[in-house]
């Protein structure tokens, strides 16, 4: 049995392959089927144990679609391309995050969120 790199990990999907552009569109629909409220969050050099990023822009109350929320990725990487970005779902009942996963890492290929 082979271990994993040894590399940073960042939330539960930091331990599988980057995902595809379905994958990530997967994982927003089961947000928005939830109810909850997504964001996106950036950070340069983010240790395992932060739990604040920077906030890209207000969480996305209007979004309806997953392509709304990866529009906003897309803005999010053009602009901080040297830093992690992660997606954040928020419940609006219990008041807290619930559901974030990283959909961009520095360094990674030019096709993947």
């Amino acid at each position: 049995m082979k271990t994993l790199p040894k590399e940073r990990r960042y939330e539960t999907l930091s331990y599988l392959p980057p995902l595809t552009d379905q994958q990530i569109i997967s994982q927003i629909q089961y947000m928005f089927d939830q109810g909850f409220i997504p964001a996106v969050e950036f950070e340069e050099d983010p240790l395992p144990s932060d739990h604040h990023w920077t906030l890209w822009k207000l969480p996305l109350f209007s979004a309806s679609t997953p392509q709304d929320v990866l529009s906003e990725v897309r803005e999010c990487r053009s602009e901080y391309s040297n830093c992690y970005i992660r997606v954040v779902g928020f419940d609006n009942i219990k008041q807290c995050q619930t559901v974030s996963f990283i959909v961009y890492k520095p360094g990674q290929g030019i096709g993947r969120y």
